[in-house]
C-alpha cells in the first residue's frame, strides 16, 4: 500500500486534517487518471479539527494549520501533502491570489512553501470547492459518470465542473463561482463580492435569512398586504397578513438555524424564503446545464439539506431555464460526505505525483 497523503481542508471557521489512503489510482498505466480502484473506498484516518484563527492574520492561520498537520501525521510516512483552501488558488504555484476578509490577510499567502519545508514531500494546493468537486466526482455521485457539476450552497455559493475526474480550474483558478452570476430575483440585492444582483447575496444561507426578514417586514406593512392575492403571476405563494400568514409574533430569524427551524415548523415566511431562493438557484443551474451539459448535478452544503420547498423549487427553477435536451439531467444530493474536500485534495495530490515532470516528452 502506498504511503498516505496528509490532507488538509482550510476554511474560514475551521481547519481539518487527516491521513488519506487509497484516493489515487492503483496503477498509473493500467488505470486512467481520475478512476479510483472499484469497490475500495479510500481510508480517512486520524481526522482532527481546530478552529481557524481567522482574524489573526496569515501567519497565525498557517501556524495553526501546520501544527494540526504535524499532530495528525504523528511520525507516519507520507507520500505528499494535499491542501484544500478557501480563496482563489494558483494551483501551479500553490498560492492564494484572492480571498475575502473572512480570512484576514489570506490573499497572497504561499501555501506550498511552508508545508514543503515542514514535511519535505510534494505539496498540492487547490480551492476548497474544487477539492470538494473532485471528491464528489470520484467517490460520490460522480462515480462512473464522465462529468459532474457540483453546486455547494452554504455560507456562500460555489460550484465545480469536473470532467474525467479532474476539476476545471480556469486560467486564473477562478472557475466555478456560480454564486456570482446575476439572477432577476436578486435585483437590487447586495452581494458579498461588492456587486449587486448576484445569486449569492440572495440565495446563500445568510442571503436567505435576509430575504426572510425582508418578506416578513413587507408582509407586516398594511399597504403591502392590501390587495395582495394568494398567488402571483408566476403561480408563487404570496404572503398575506389578512389571511393570517404572518403577524407581529412571527419569528425574527436570528440566523440560518433559526430560519430552518421556523420552516420545519411551517412558518410561511421561512417557507417562502426557501422557495424563492431555491427557484433562483435552480434557474442558475439550468443555465449552466445549457452551457456545460454535465452528466449529473450534485447538491451540497448546509442549505441543500433543507427538505421540502427549497429542493422542490430548485427543480422547478431548472425546468424553467434548462433546454429540453438537458432538462432531465439527474439532480442528486451529494454522497461523498463531510470528508469530500479532504478526499479531493488527496486525489489531486496523487494526480500531481503521477503527472510527468514539466518539460518531459509526452508518452502516448
Amino acid at each position: 500500500m502506498p504511503d498516505p497523503v496528509l490532507a488538509l481542508d482550510l476554511g474560514g471557521t475551521k481547519i481539518r486534517a487527516a491521513l488519506v489512503s487509497g484516493a489515487g489510482p492503483v496503477d498509473a498505466v493500467a488505470r486512467p487518471m481520475g478512476k479510483p480502484p472499484a469497490g475500495r473506498p479510500p481510508r480517512v484516518e486520524r481526522v482532527a479539527t481546530v478552529a481557524t484563527p481567522a482574524t489573526e492574520g496569515r501567519a497565525a492561520i498557517l501556524e495553526a494549520a501546520l501544527a494540526l498537520a504535524e499532530s495528525v501525521r504523528d511520525g507516519a510516512d507520507i507520500a505528499a501533502v494535499g491542501i484544500s483552501s478557501a480563496g482563489v488558488i494558483d494551483a501551479t504555484r500553490g498560492r492564494v491570489t484572492h480571498a475575502t476578509e473572512s480570512l484576514s490577510g489570506w490573499a497572497g499567502t504561499d501555501l506550498t512553501g511552508p508545508f514543503a519545508a515542514r514535511f519535505a514531500v510534494p505539496v498540492s494546493v487547490l480551492n476548497d470547492v474544487h477539492a470538494h468537486g473532485i471528491g464528489e466526482a470520484r467517490f460520490g455521485v460522480g462515480r462512473d459518470r464522465s462529468s459532474l457539476l457540483l453546486i455547494a450552497v452554504g455560507t456562500g455559493i460555489g460550484g465545480c465542473h469536473v470532467l474525467g475526474g479532474s476539476a476545471v480550474l480556469g486560467s486564473r483558478g477562478a472557475a466555478g463561482h456560480v454564486g456570482h452570476l446575476a439572477v432577476p430575483e436578486a435585483e437590487g440585492v447586495p452581494c458579498p463580492c461588492g456587486r449587486i444582483g448576484h445569486l449569492e447575496g440572495f440565495a446563500s444561507g445568510p442571503g436567505i435569512v435576509q430575504l426572510a426578514r425582508r418578506l416578513r417586514a413587507e408582509a407586516l406593512t398594511p399597504e403591502e398586504a392590501i390587495g395582495t392575492g394568494p398567488t402571483g403571476s408566476d403561480g408563487s405563494h404570496r404572503l398575506d397578513r389578512r389571511r393570517g400568514d404572518v403577524g407581529p409574533t412571527s419569528p425574527a430569524y436570528a440566523d440560518g438555524h433559526d430560519l430552518a427551524r421556523a420552516a420545519h415548523d411551517g412558518d410561511p415566511v421561512a417557507l417562502e424564503a426557501y422557495r424563492l431562493a431555491g427557484f433562483a438557484t435552480g434557474r442558475v443551474i439550468g443555465g449552466l446545464l445549457n452551457v456545460l451539459d454535465a452528466a449529473a448535478v450534485a447538491l451540497a452544503g448546509g442549505v441543500s439539506d433543507a427538505d421540502g420547498p427549497w429542493s422542490d423549487a430548485v427543480r422547478q427553477g431548472i425546468a424553467h431555464d434548462a433546454m429540453d435536451v438537458v432538462a432531465a439531467t439527474p439532480v442528486l444530493p451529494a454522497e461523498a460526505g463531510a470528508h469530500a474536500a479532504l478526499l479531493g485534495a488527496a486525489a489531486r495530490a496523487h494526480d500531481d505525483l503521477l503527472a510527468p515532470p514539466k518539460g518531459s516528452p509526452c508518452i502516448p
